[in-house]
């Protein structure tokens, strides 16, 4: 199949290469063309713009930081709506807004384009194996087309709904995440402050019903001081932004959820944010006077 892919970061690069090596023919275009050369270096088209990729290809994915990136990709003078065509297939793996994936999907089915919204969990380390889960919003059609390619990049792949689905999907996943990183932050330093190794204390709670793949991935993460970023804390203090905007629209109360969003807005504000999101544990450490 003609595939095309924009956006050329920590996990797009990955996911694309990915569809390459399953045999697809690919263009693809970045910002940069430094990020587009590993591609290029294997046998990828490049691009000058969105749109030119998207005159090649029958499914074009974008992976790019947030909404205002995603619109204009795809709405911009030279993005993939400006040279829209019968059948084309958009497929946004970005972590948006829900309401802005909806809008986007209204405005390129009206120039003909079919928008399917699949946000990604599984870090740099899923996109490299091609073990993402991906959640899917969009028409059954649409989403049937895209699945095999969808197949190259991930292992659980569940469509949740109609456009905006995926991304409530991935909002309930950085809930989780979100939360479940600082917890385990604050176990760590709560043991070590008691004077108690904490490495003992979490061999104990993975016996236990405190198990979580958070607990046993990042918690070691977080004890072997492996802070190398694979999904950065601006990253993740952008998508808490996104799960409370949304629950603010609700109504909906999320109180675990605003105090983690707290901990990531001050590790951006301290200068962590370029950091892997374990890397709370360091501000935890620096507010209790525990650091290693």
């Amino acid at each position: 199949m003609n595939v095309g892919f924009i956006g050329l970061g920590i996990m797009g690069r990955p996911m694309a290469l990915n569809l390459l090596k399953h045999g697809h023919a690919l263009t693809v275009w970045a910002r940069r063309e430094g990020s587009m050369r590993p591609l290029l270096d294997v046998g990828a088209r490049g691009a000058a713009s969105p749109a030119e990729v998207a005159r090649v290809s029958e499914v074009v994915f974008s992976m790019v930081p947030d909404a205002p990136d995603v619109r204009e990709v795809m709405l911009g003078t030279h993005g993939v709506g400006s040279a829209a065509k019968a059948g084309l297939i958009a497929v946004d793996m970005s972590t948006i807004l829900p309401a802005a994936a909806r809008q986007i999907a209204t405005e390129l089915k009206a120039l003909g384009v079919d928008f399917i919204d699949a946000p990604v969990s599984g870090g740099d380390v899923g996109a490299k194996a091609g073990t993402l889960t991906i959640m899917i919003g969009g028409v059954a059609e649409a989403v049937a087309k895209a699945r095999p390619l969808l197949e190259c990049m991930g292992k659980t792949i569940v469509h949740v709904g109609d456009c905006g689905a995926g991304q409530v999907a991935k909002a309930a996943n950085q809930i989780l995440t979100g939360v479940g990183v600082l917890a385990v932050a604050e176990m760590i330093n709560f043991s070590r402050k008691n004077g108690v190794d904490p490495i003992k204390v979490r061999e104990a709670l993975m016996g236990g019903a405190a198990y979580s793949k958070i607990l046993e991935m990042h918690g070691q993460r977080m004890l072997d001081r492996n802070f190398a970023p694979g999904f950065k804390s601006w990253m993740h203090q952008k998508d808490m932004n996104i799960v409370l905007q949304t629950a603010h629209k609700l109504g909906v109360y999320l109180p675990a959820t605003a105090a983690a969003a707290q901990m990531f807005n001050a590790m951006v504000g301290s200068g962590l944010g370029e950091e892997d999101h374990v890397a709370i544990i360091k501000l935890l450490e620096q507010i209790s006077g525990t650091g290693t």
